[in-house]
């Protein structure tokens, strides 16, 4: 799925979400749902599509590389010369759901990228949340 090198970094979150895995993968894959928390987007769930997401700093390309629904959900993060892998897995949970997001291929000499990941992601997670709490 990858070609991710072996001495690359990765940044790793879990979540114990008080919500349905059902719940949880609409906002991982609705576009309109995305646009709320992470950024605008033309995301489709389907194994091979390629879409964007768009932020006042710039776009990220990306491939859409597997699809389970309400399990896992993994793409291609291309911008500014990362290249990585953002991968989101589900777990129904007592009470909800845990989900793990990993963003791997951060490379050696990386470090704004890797940085910027670790400081980005929870406050994205945070917006996440926050989608959740207000859909049905």
């Amino acid at each position: 799925m990858t070609d991710i090198a072996a001495d690359s970094r990765s940044v790793t979150l879990e979540r114990e979400l008080p919500h349905p895995p059902e719940k949880v993968w609409r906002a991982l894959t609705e576009q309109p749902l995305i646009d709320d928390w992470l950024m605008k987007s033309d995301f489709r769930p389907e194994v091979g599509h390629k879409f964007q997401l768009k932020a006042e700093w710039g776009t990220v390309d990306c491939e859409v590389l597997e699809v389970e629904p309400r399990r896992a959900l993994a793409y291609r993060w291309d911008a500014y010369g990362l290249r990585s892998i953002v991968r989101w897995t589900l777990a129904a949970a007592a009470g909800g759901t845990r989900l793990t997001m990993q963003q791997t291929g951060f490379q050696p000499g990386q470090d704004q990228f890797y940085e910027g990941a670790r400081a980005g992601w929870p406050a994205f997670l945070n917006g996440l949340e926050d989608v959740l709490a207000r859909i049905a």
